[in-house]
């Protein structure tokens, strides 16, 4: 098995959690069970299915879950985008935000490229 706390991509995804939660927490309430908990759910399957597949003993199980955790950060990834364009968040903001998706996006993508050679 592999260990998922090594991985770069876990990590960022991680602190994505966590920056998508306490953004989330300024959104109106009208929201809660709308984009609120749709941001929420898709920024934790980012590094949940990260580390299921880090669990998995075969390499093209790791390699789907991988597929999926970054498909995930792709949805997250939009819908900071509409949360921006709806005023939910600040420009301040978004510009962090952006910063730390397109990283994460570039390391996990990198991740999952690797995985498809071997």
């Amino acid at each position: 098995m592999r260990d998922h706390n090594k991985l770069r991509a876990f990590e960022l995804a991680d602190e994505i959690v966590l920056m998508t939660y306490r953004i989330t927490a300024e959104f109106p309430k009208a929201e809660m069970f709308g984009l609120t908990s749709q941001m929420r759910r898709a920024a934790i399957l980012v590094p949940s299915n990260i580390v299921e597949g880090c669990a998995r003993e075969s390499q093209s199980e790791y390699l789907r879950f991988l597929e999926i955790s970054f498909a995930s950060l792709r949805e997250l990834h939009y819908q900071f985008g509409l949360a921006f364009r709806l005023d939910y968040i600040k420009e301040s903001f978004m510009d962090e935000c952006e910063v730390k998706l397109q990283e994460a996006e570039k390391v996990l993508g990198a991740l999952v490229r690797s995985m498809r050679k071997r």
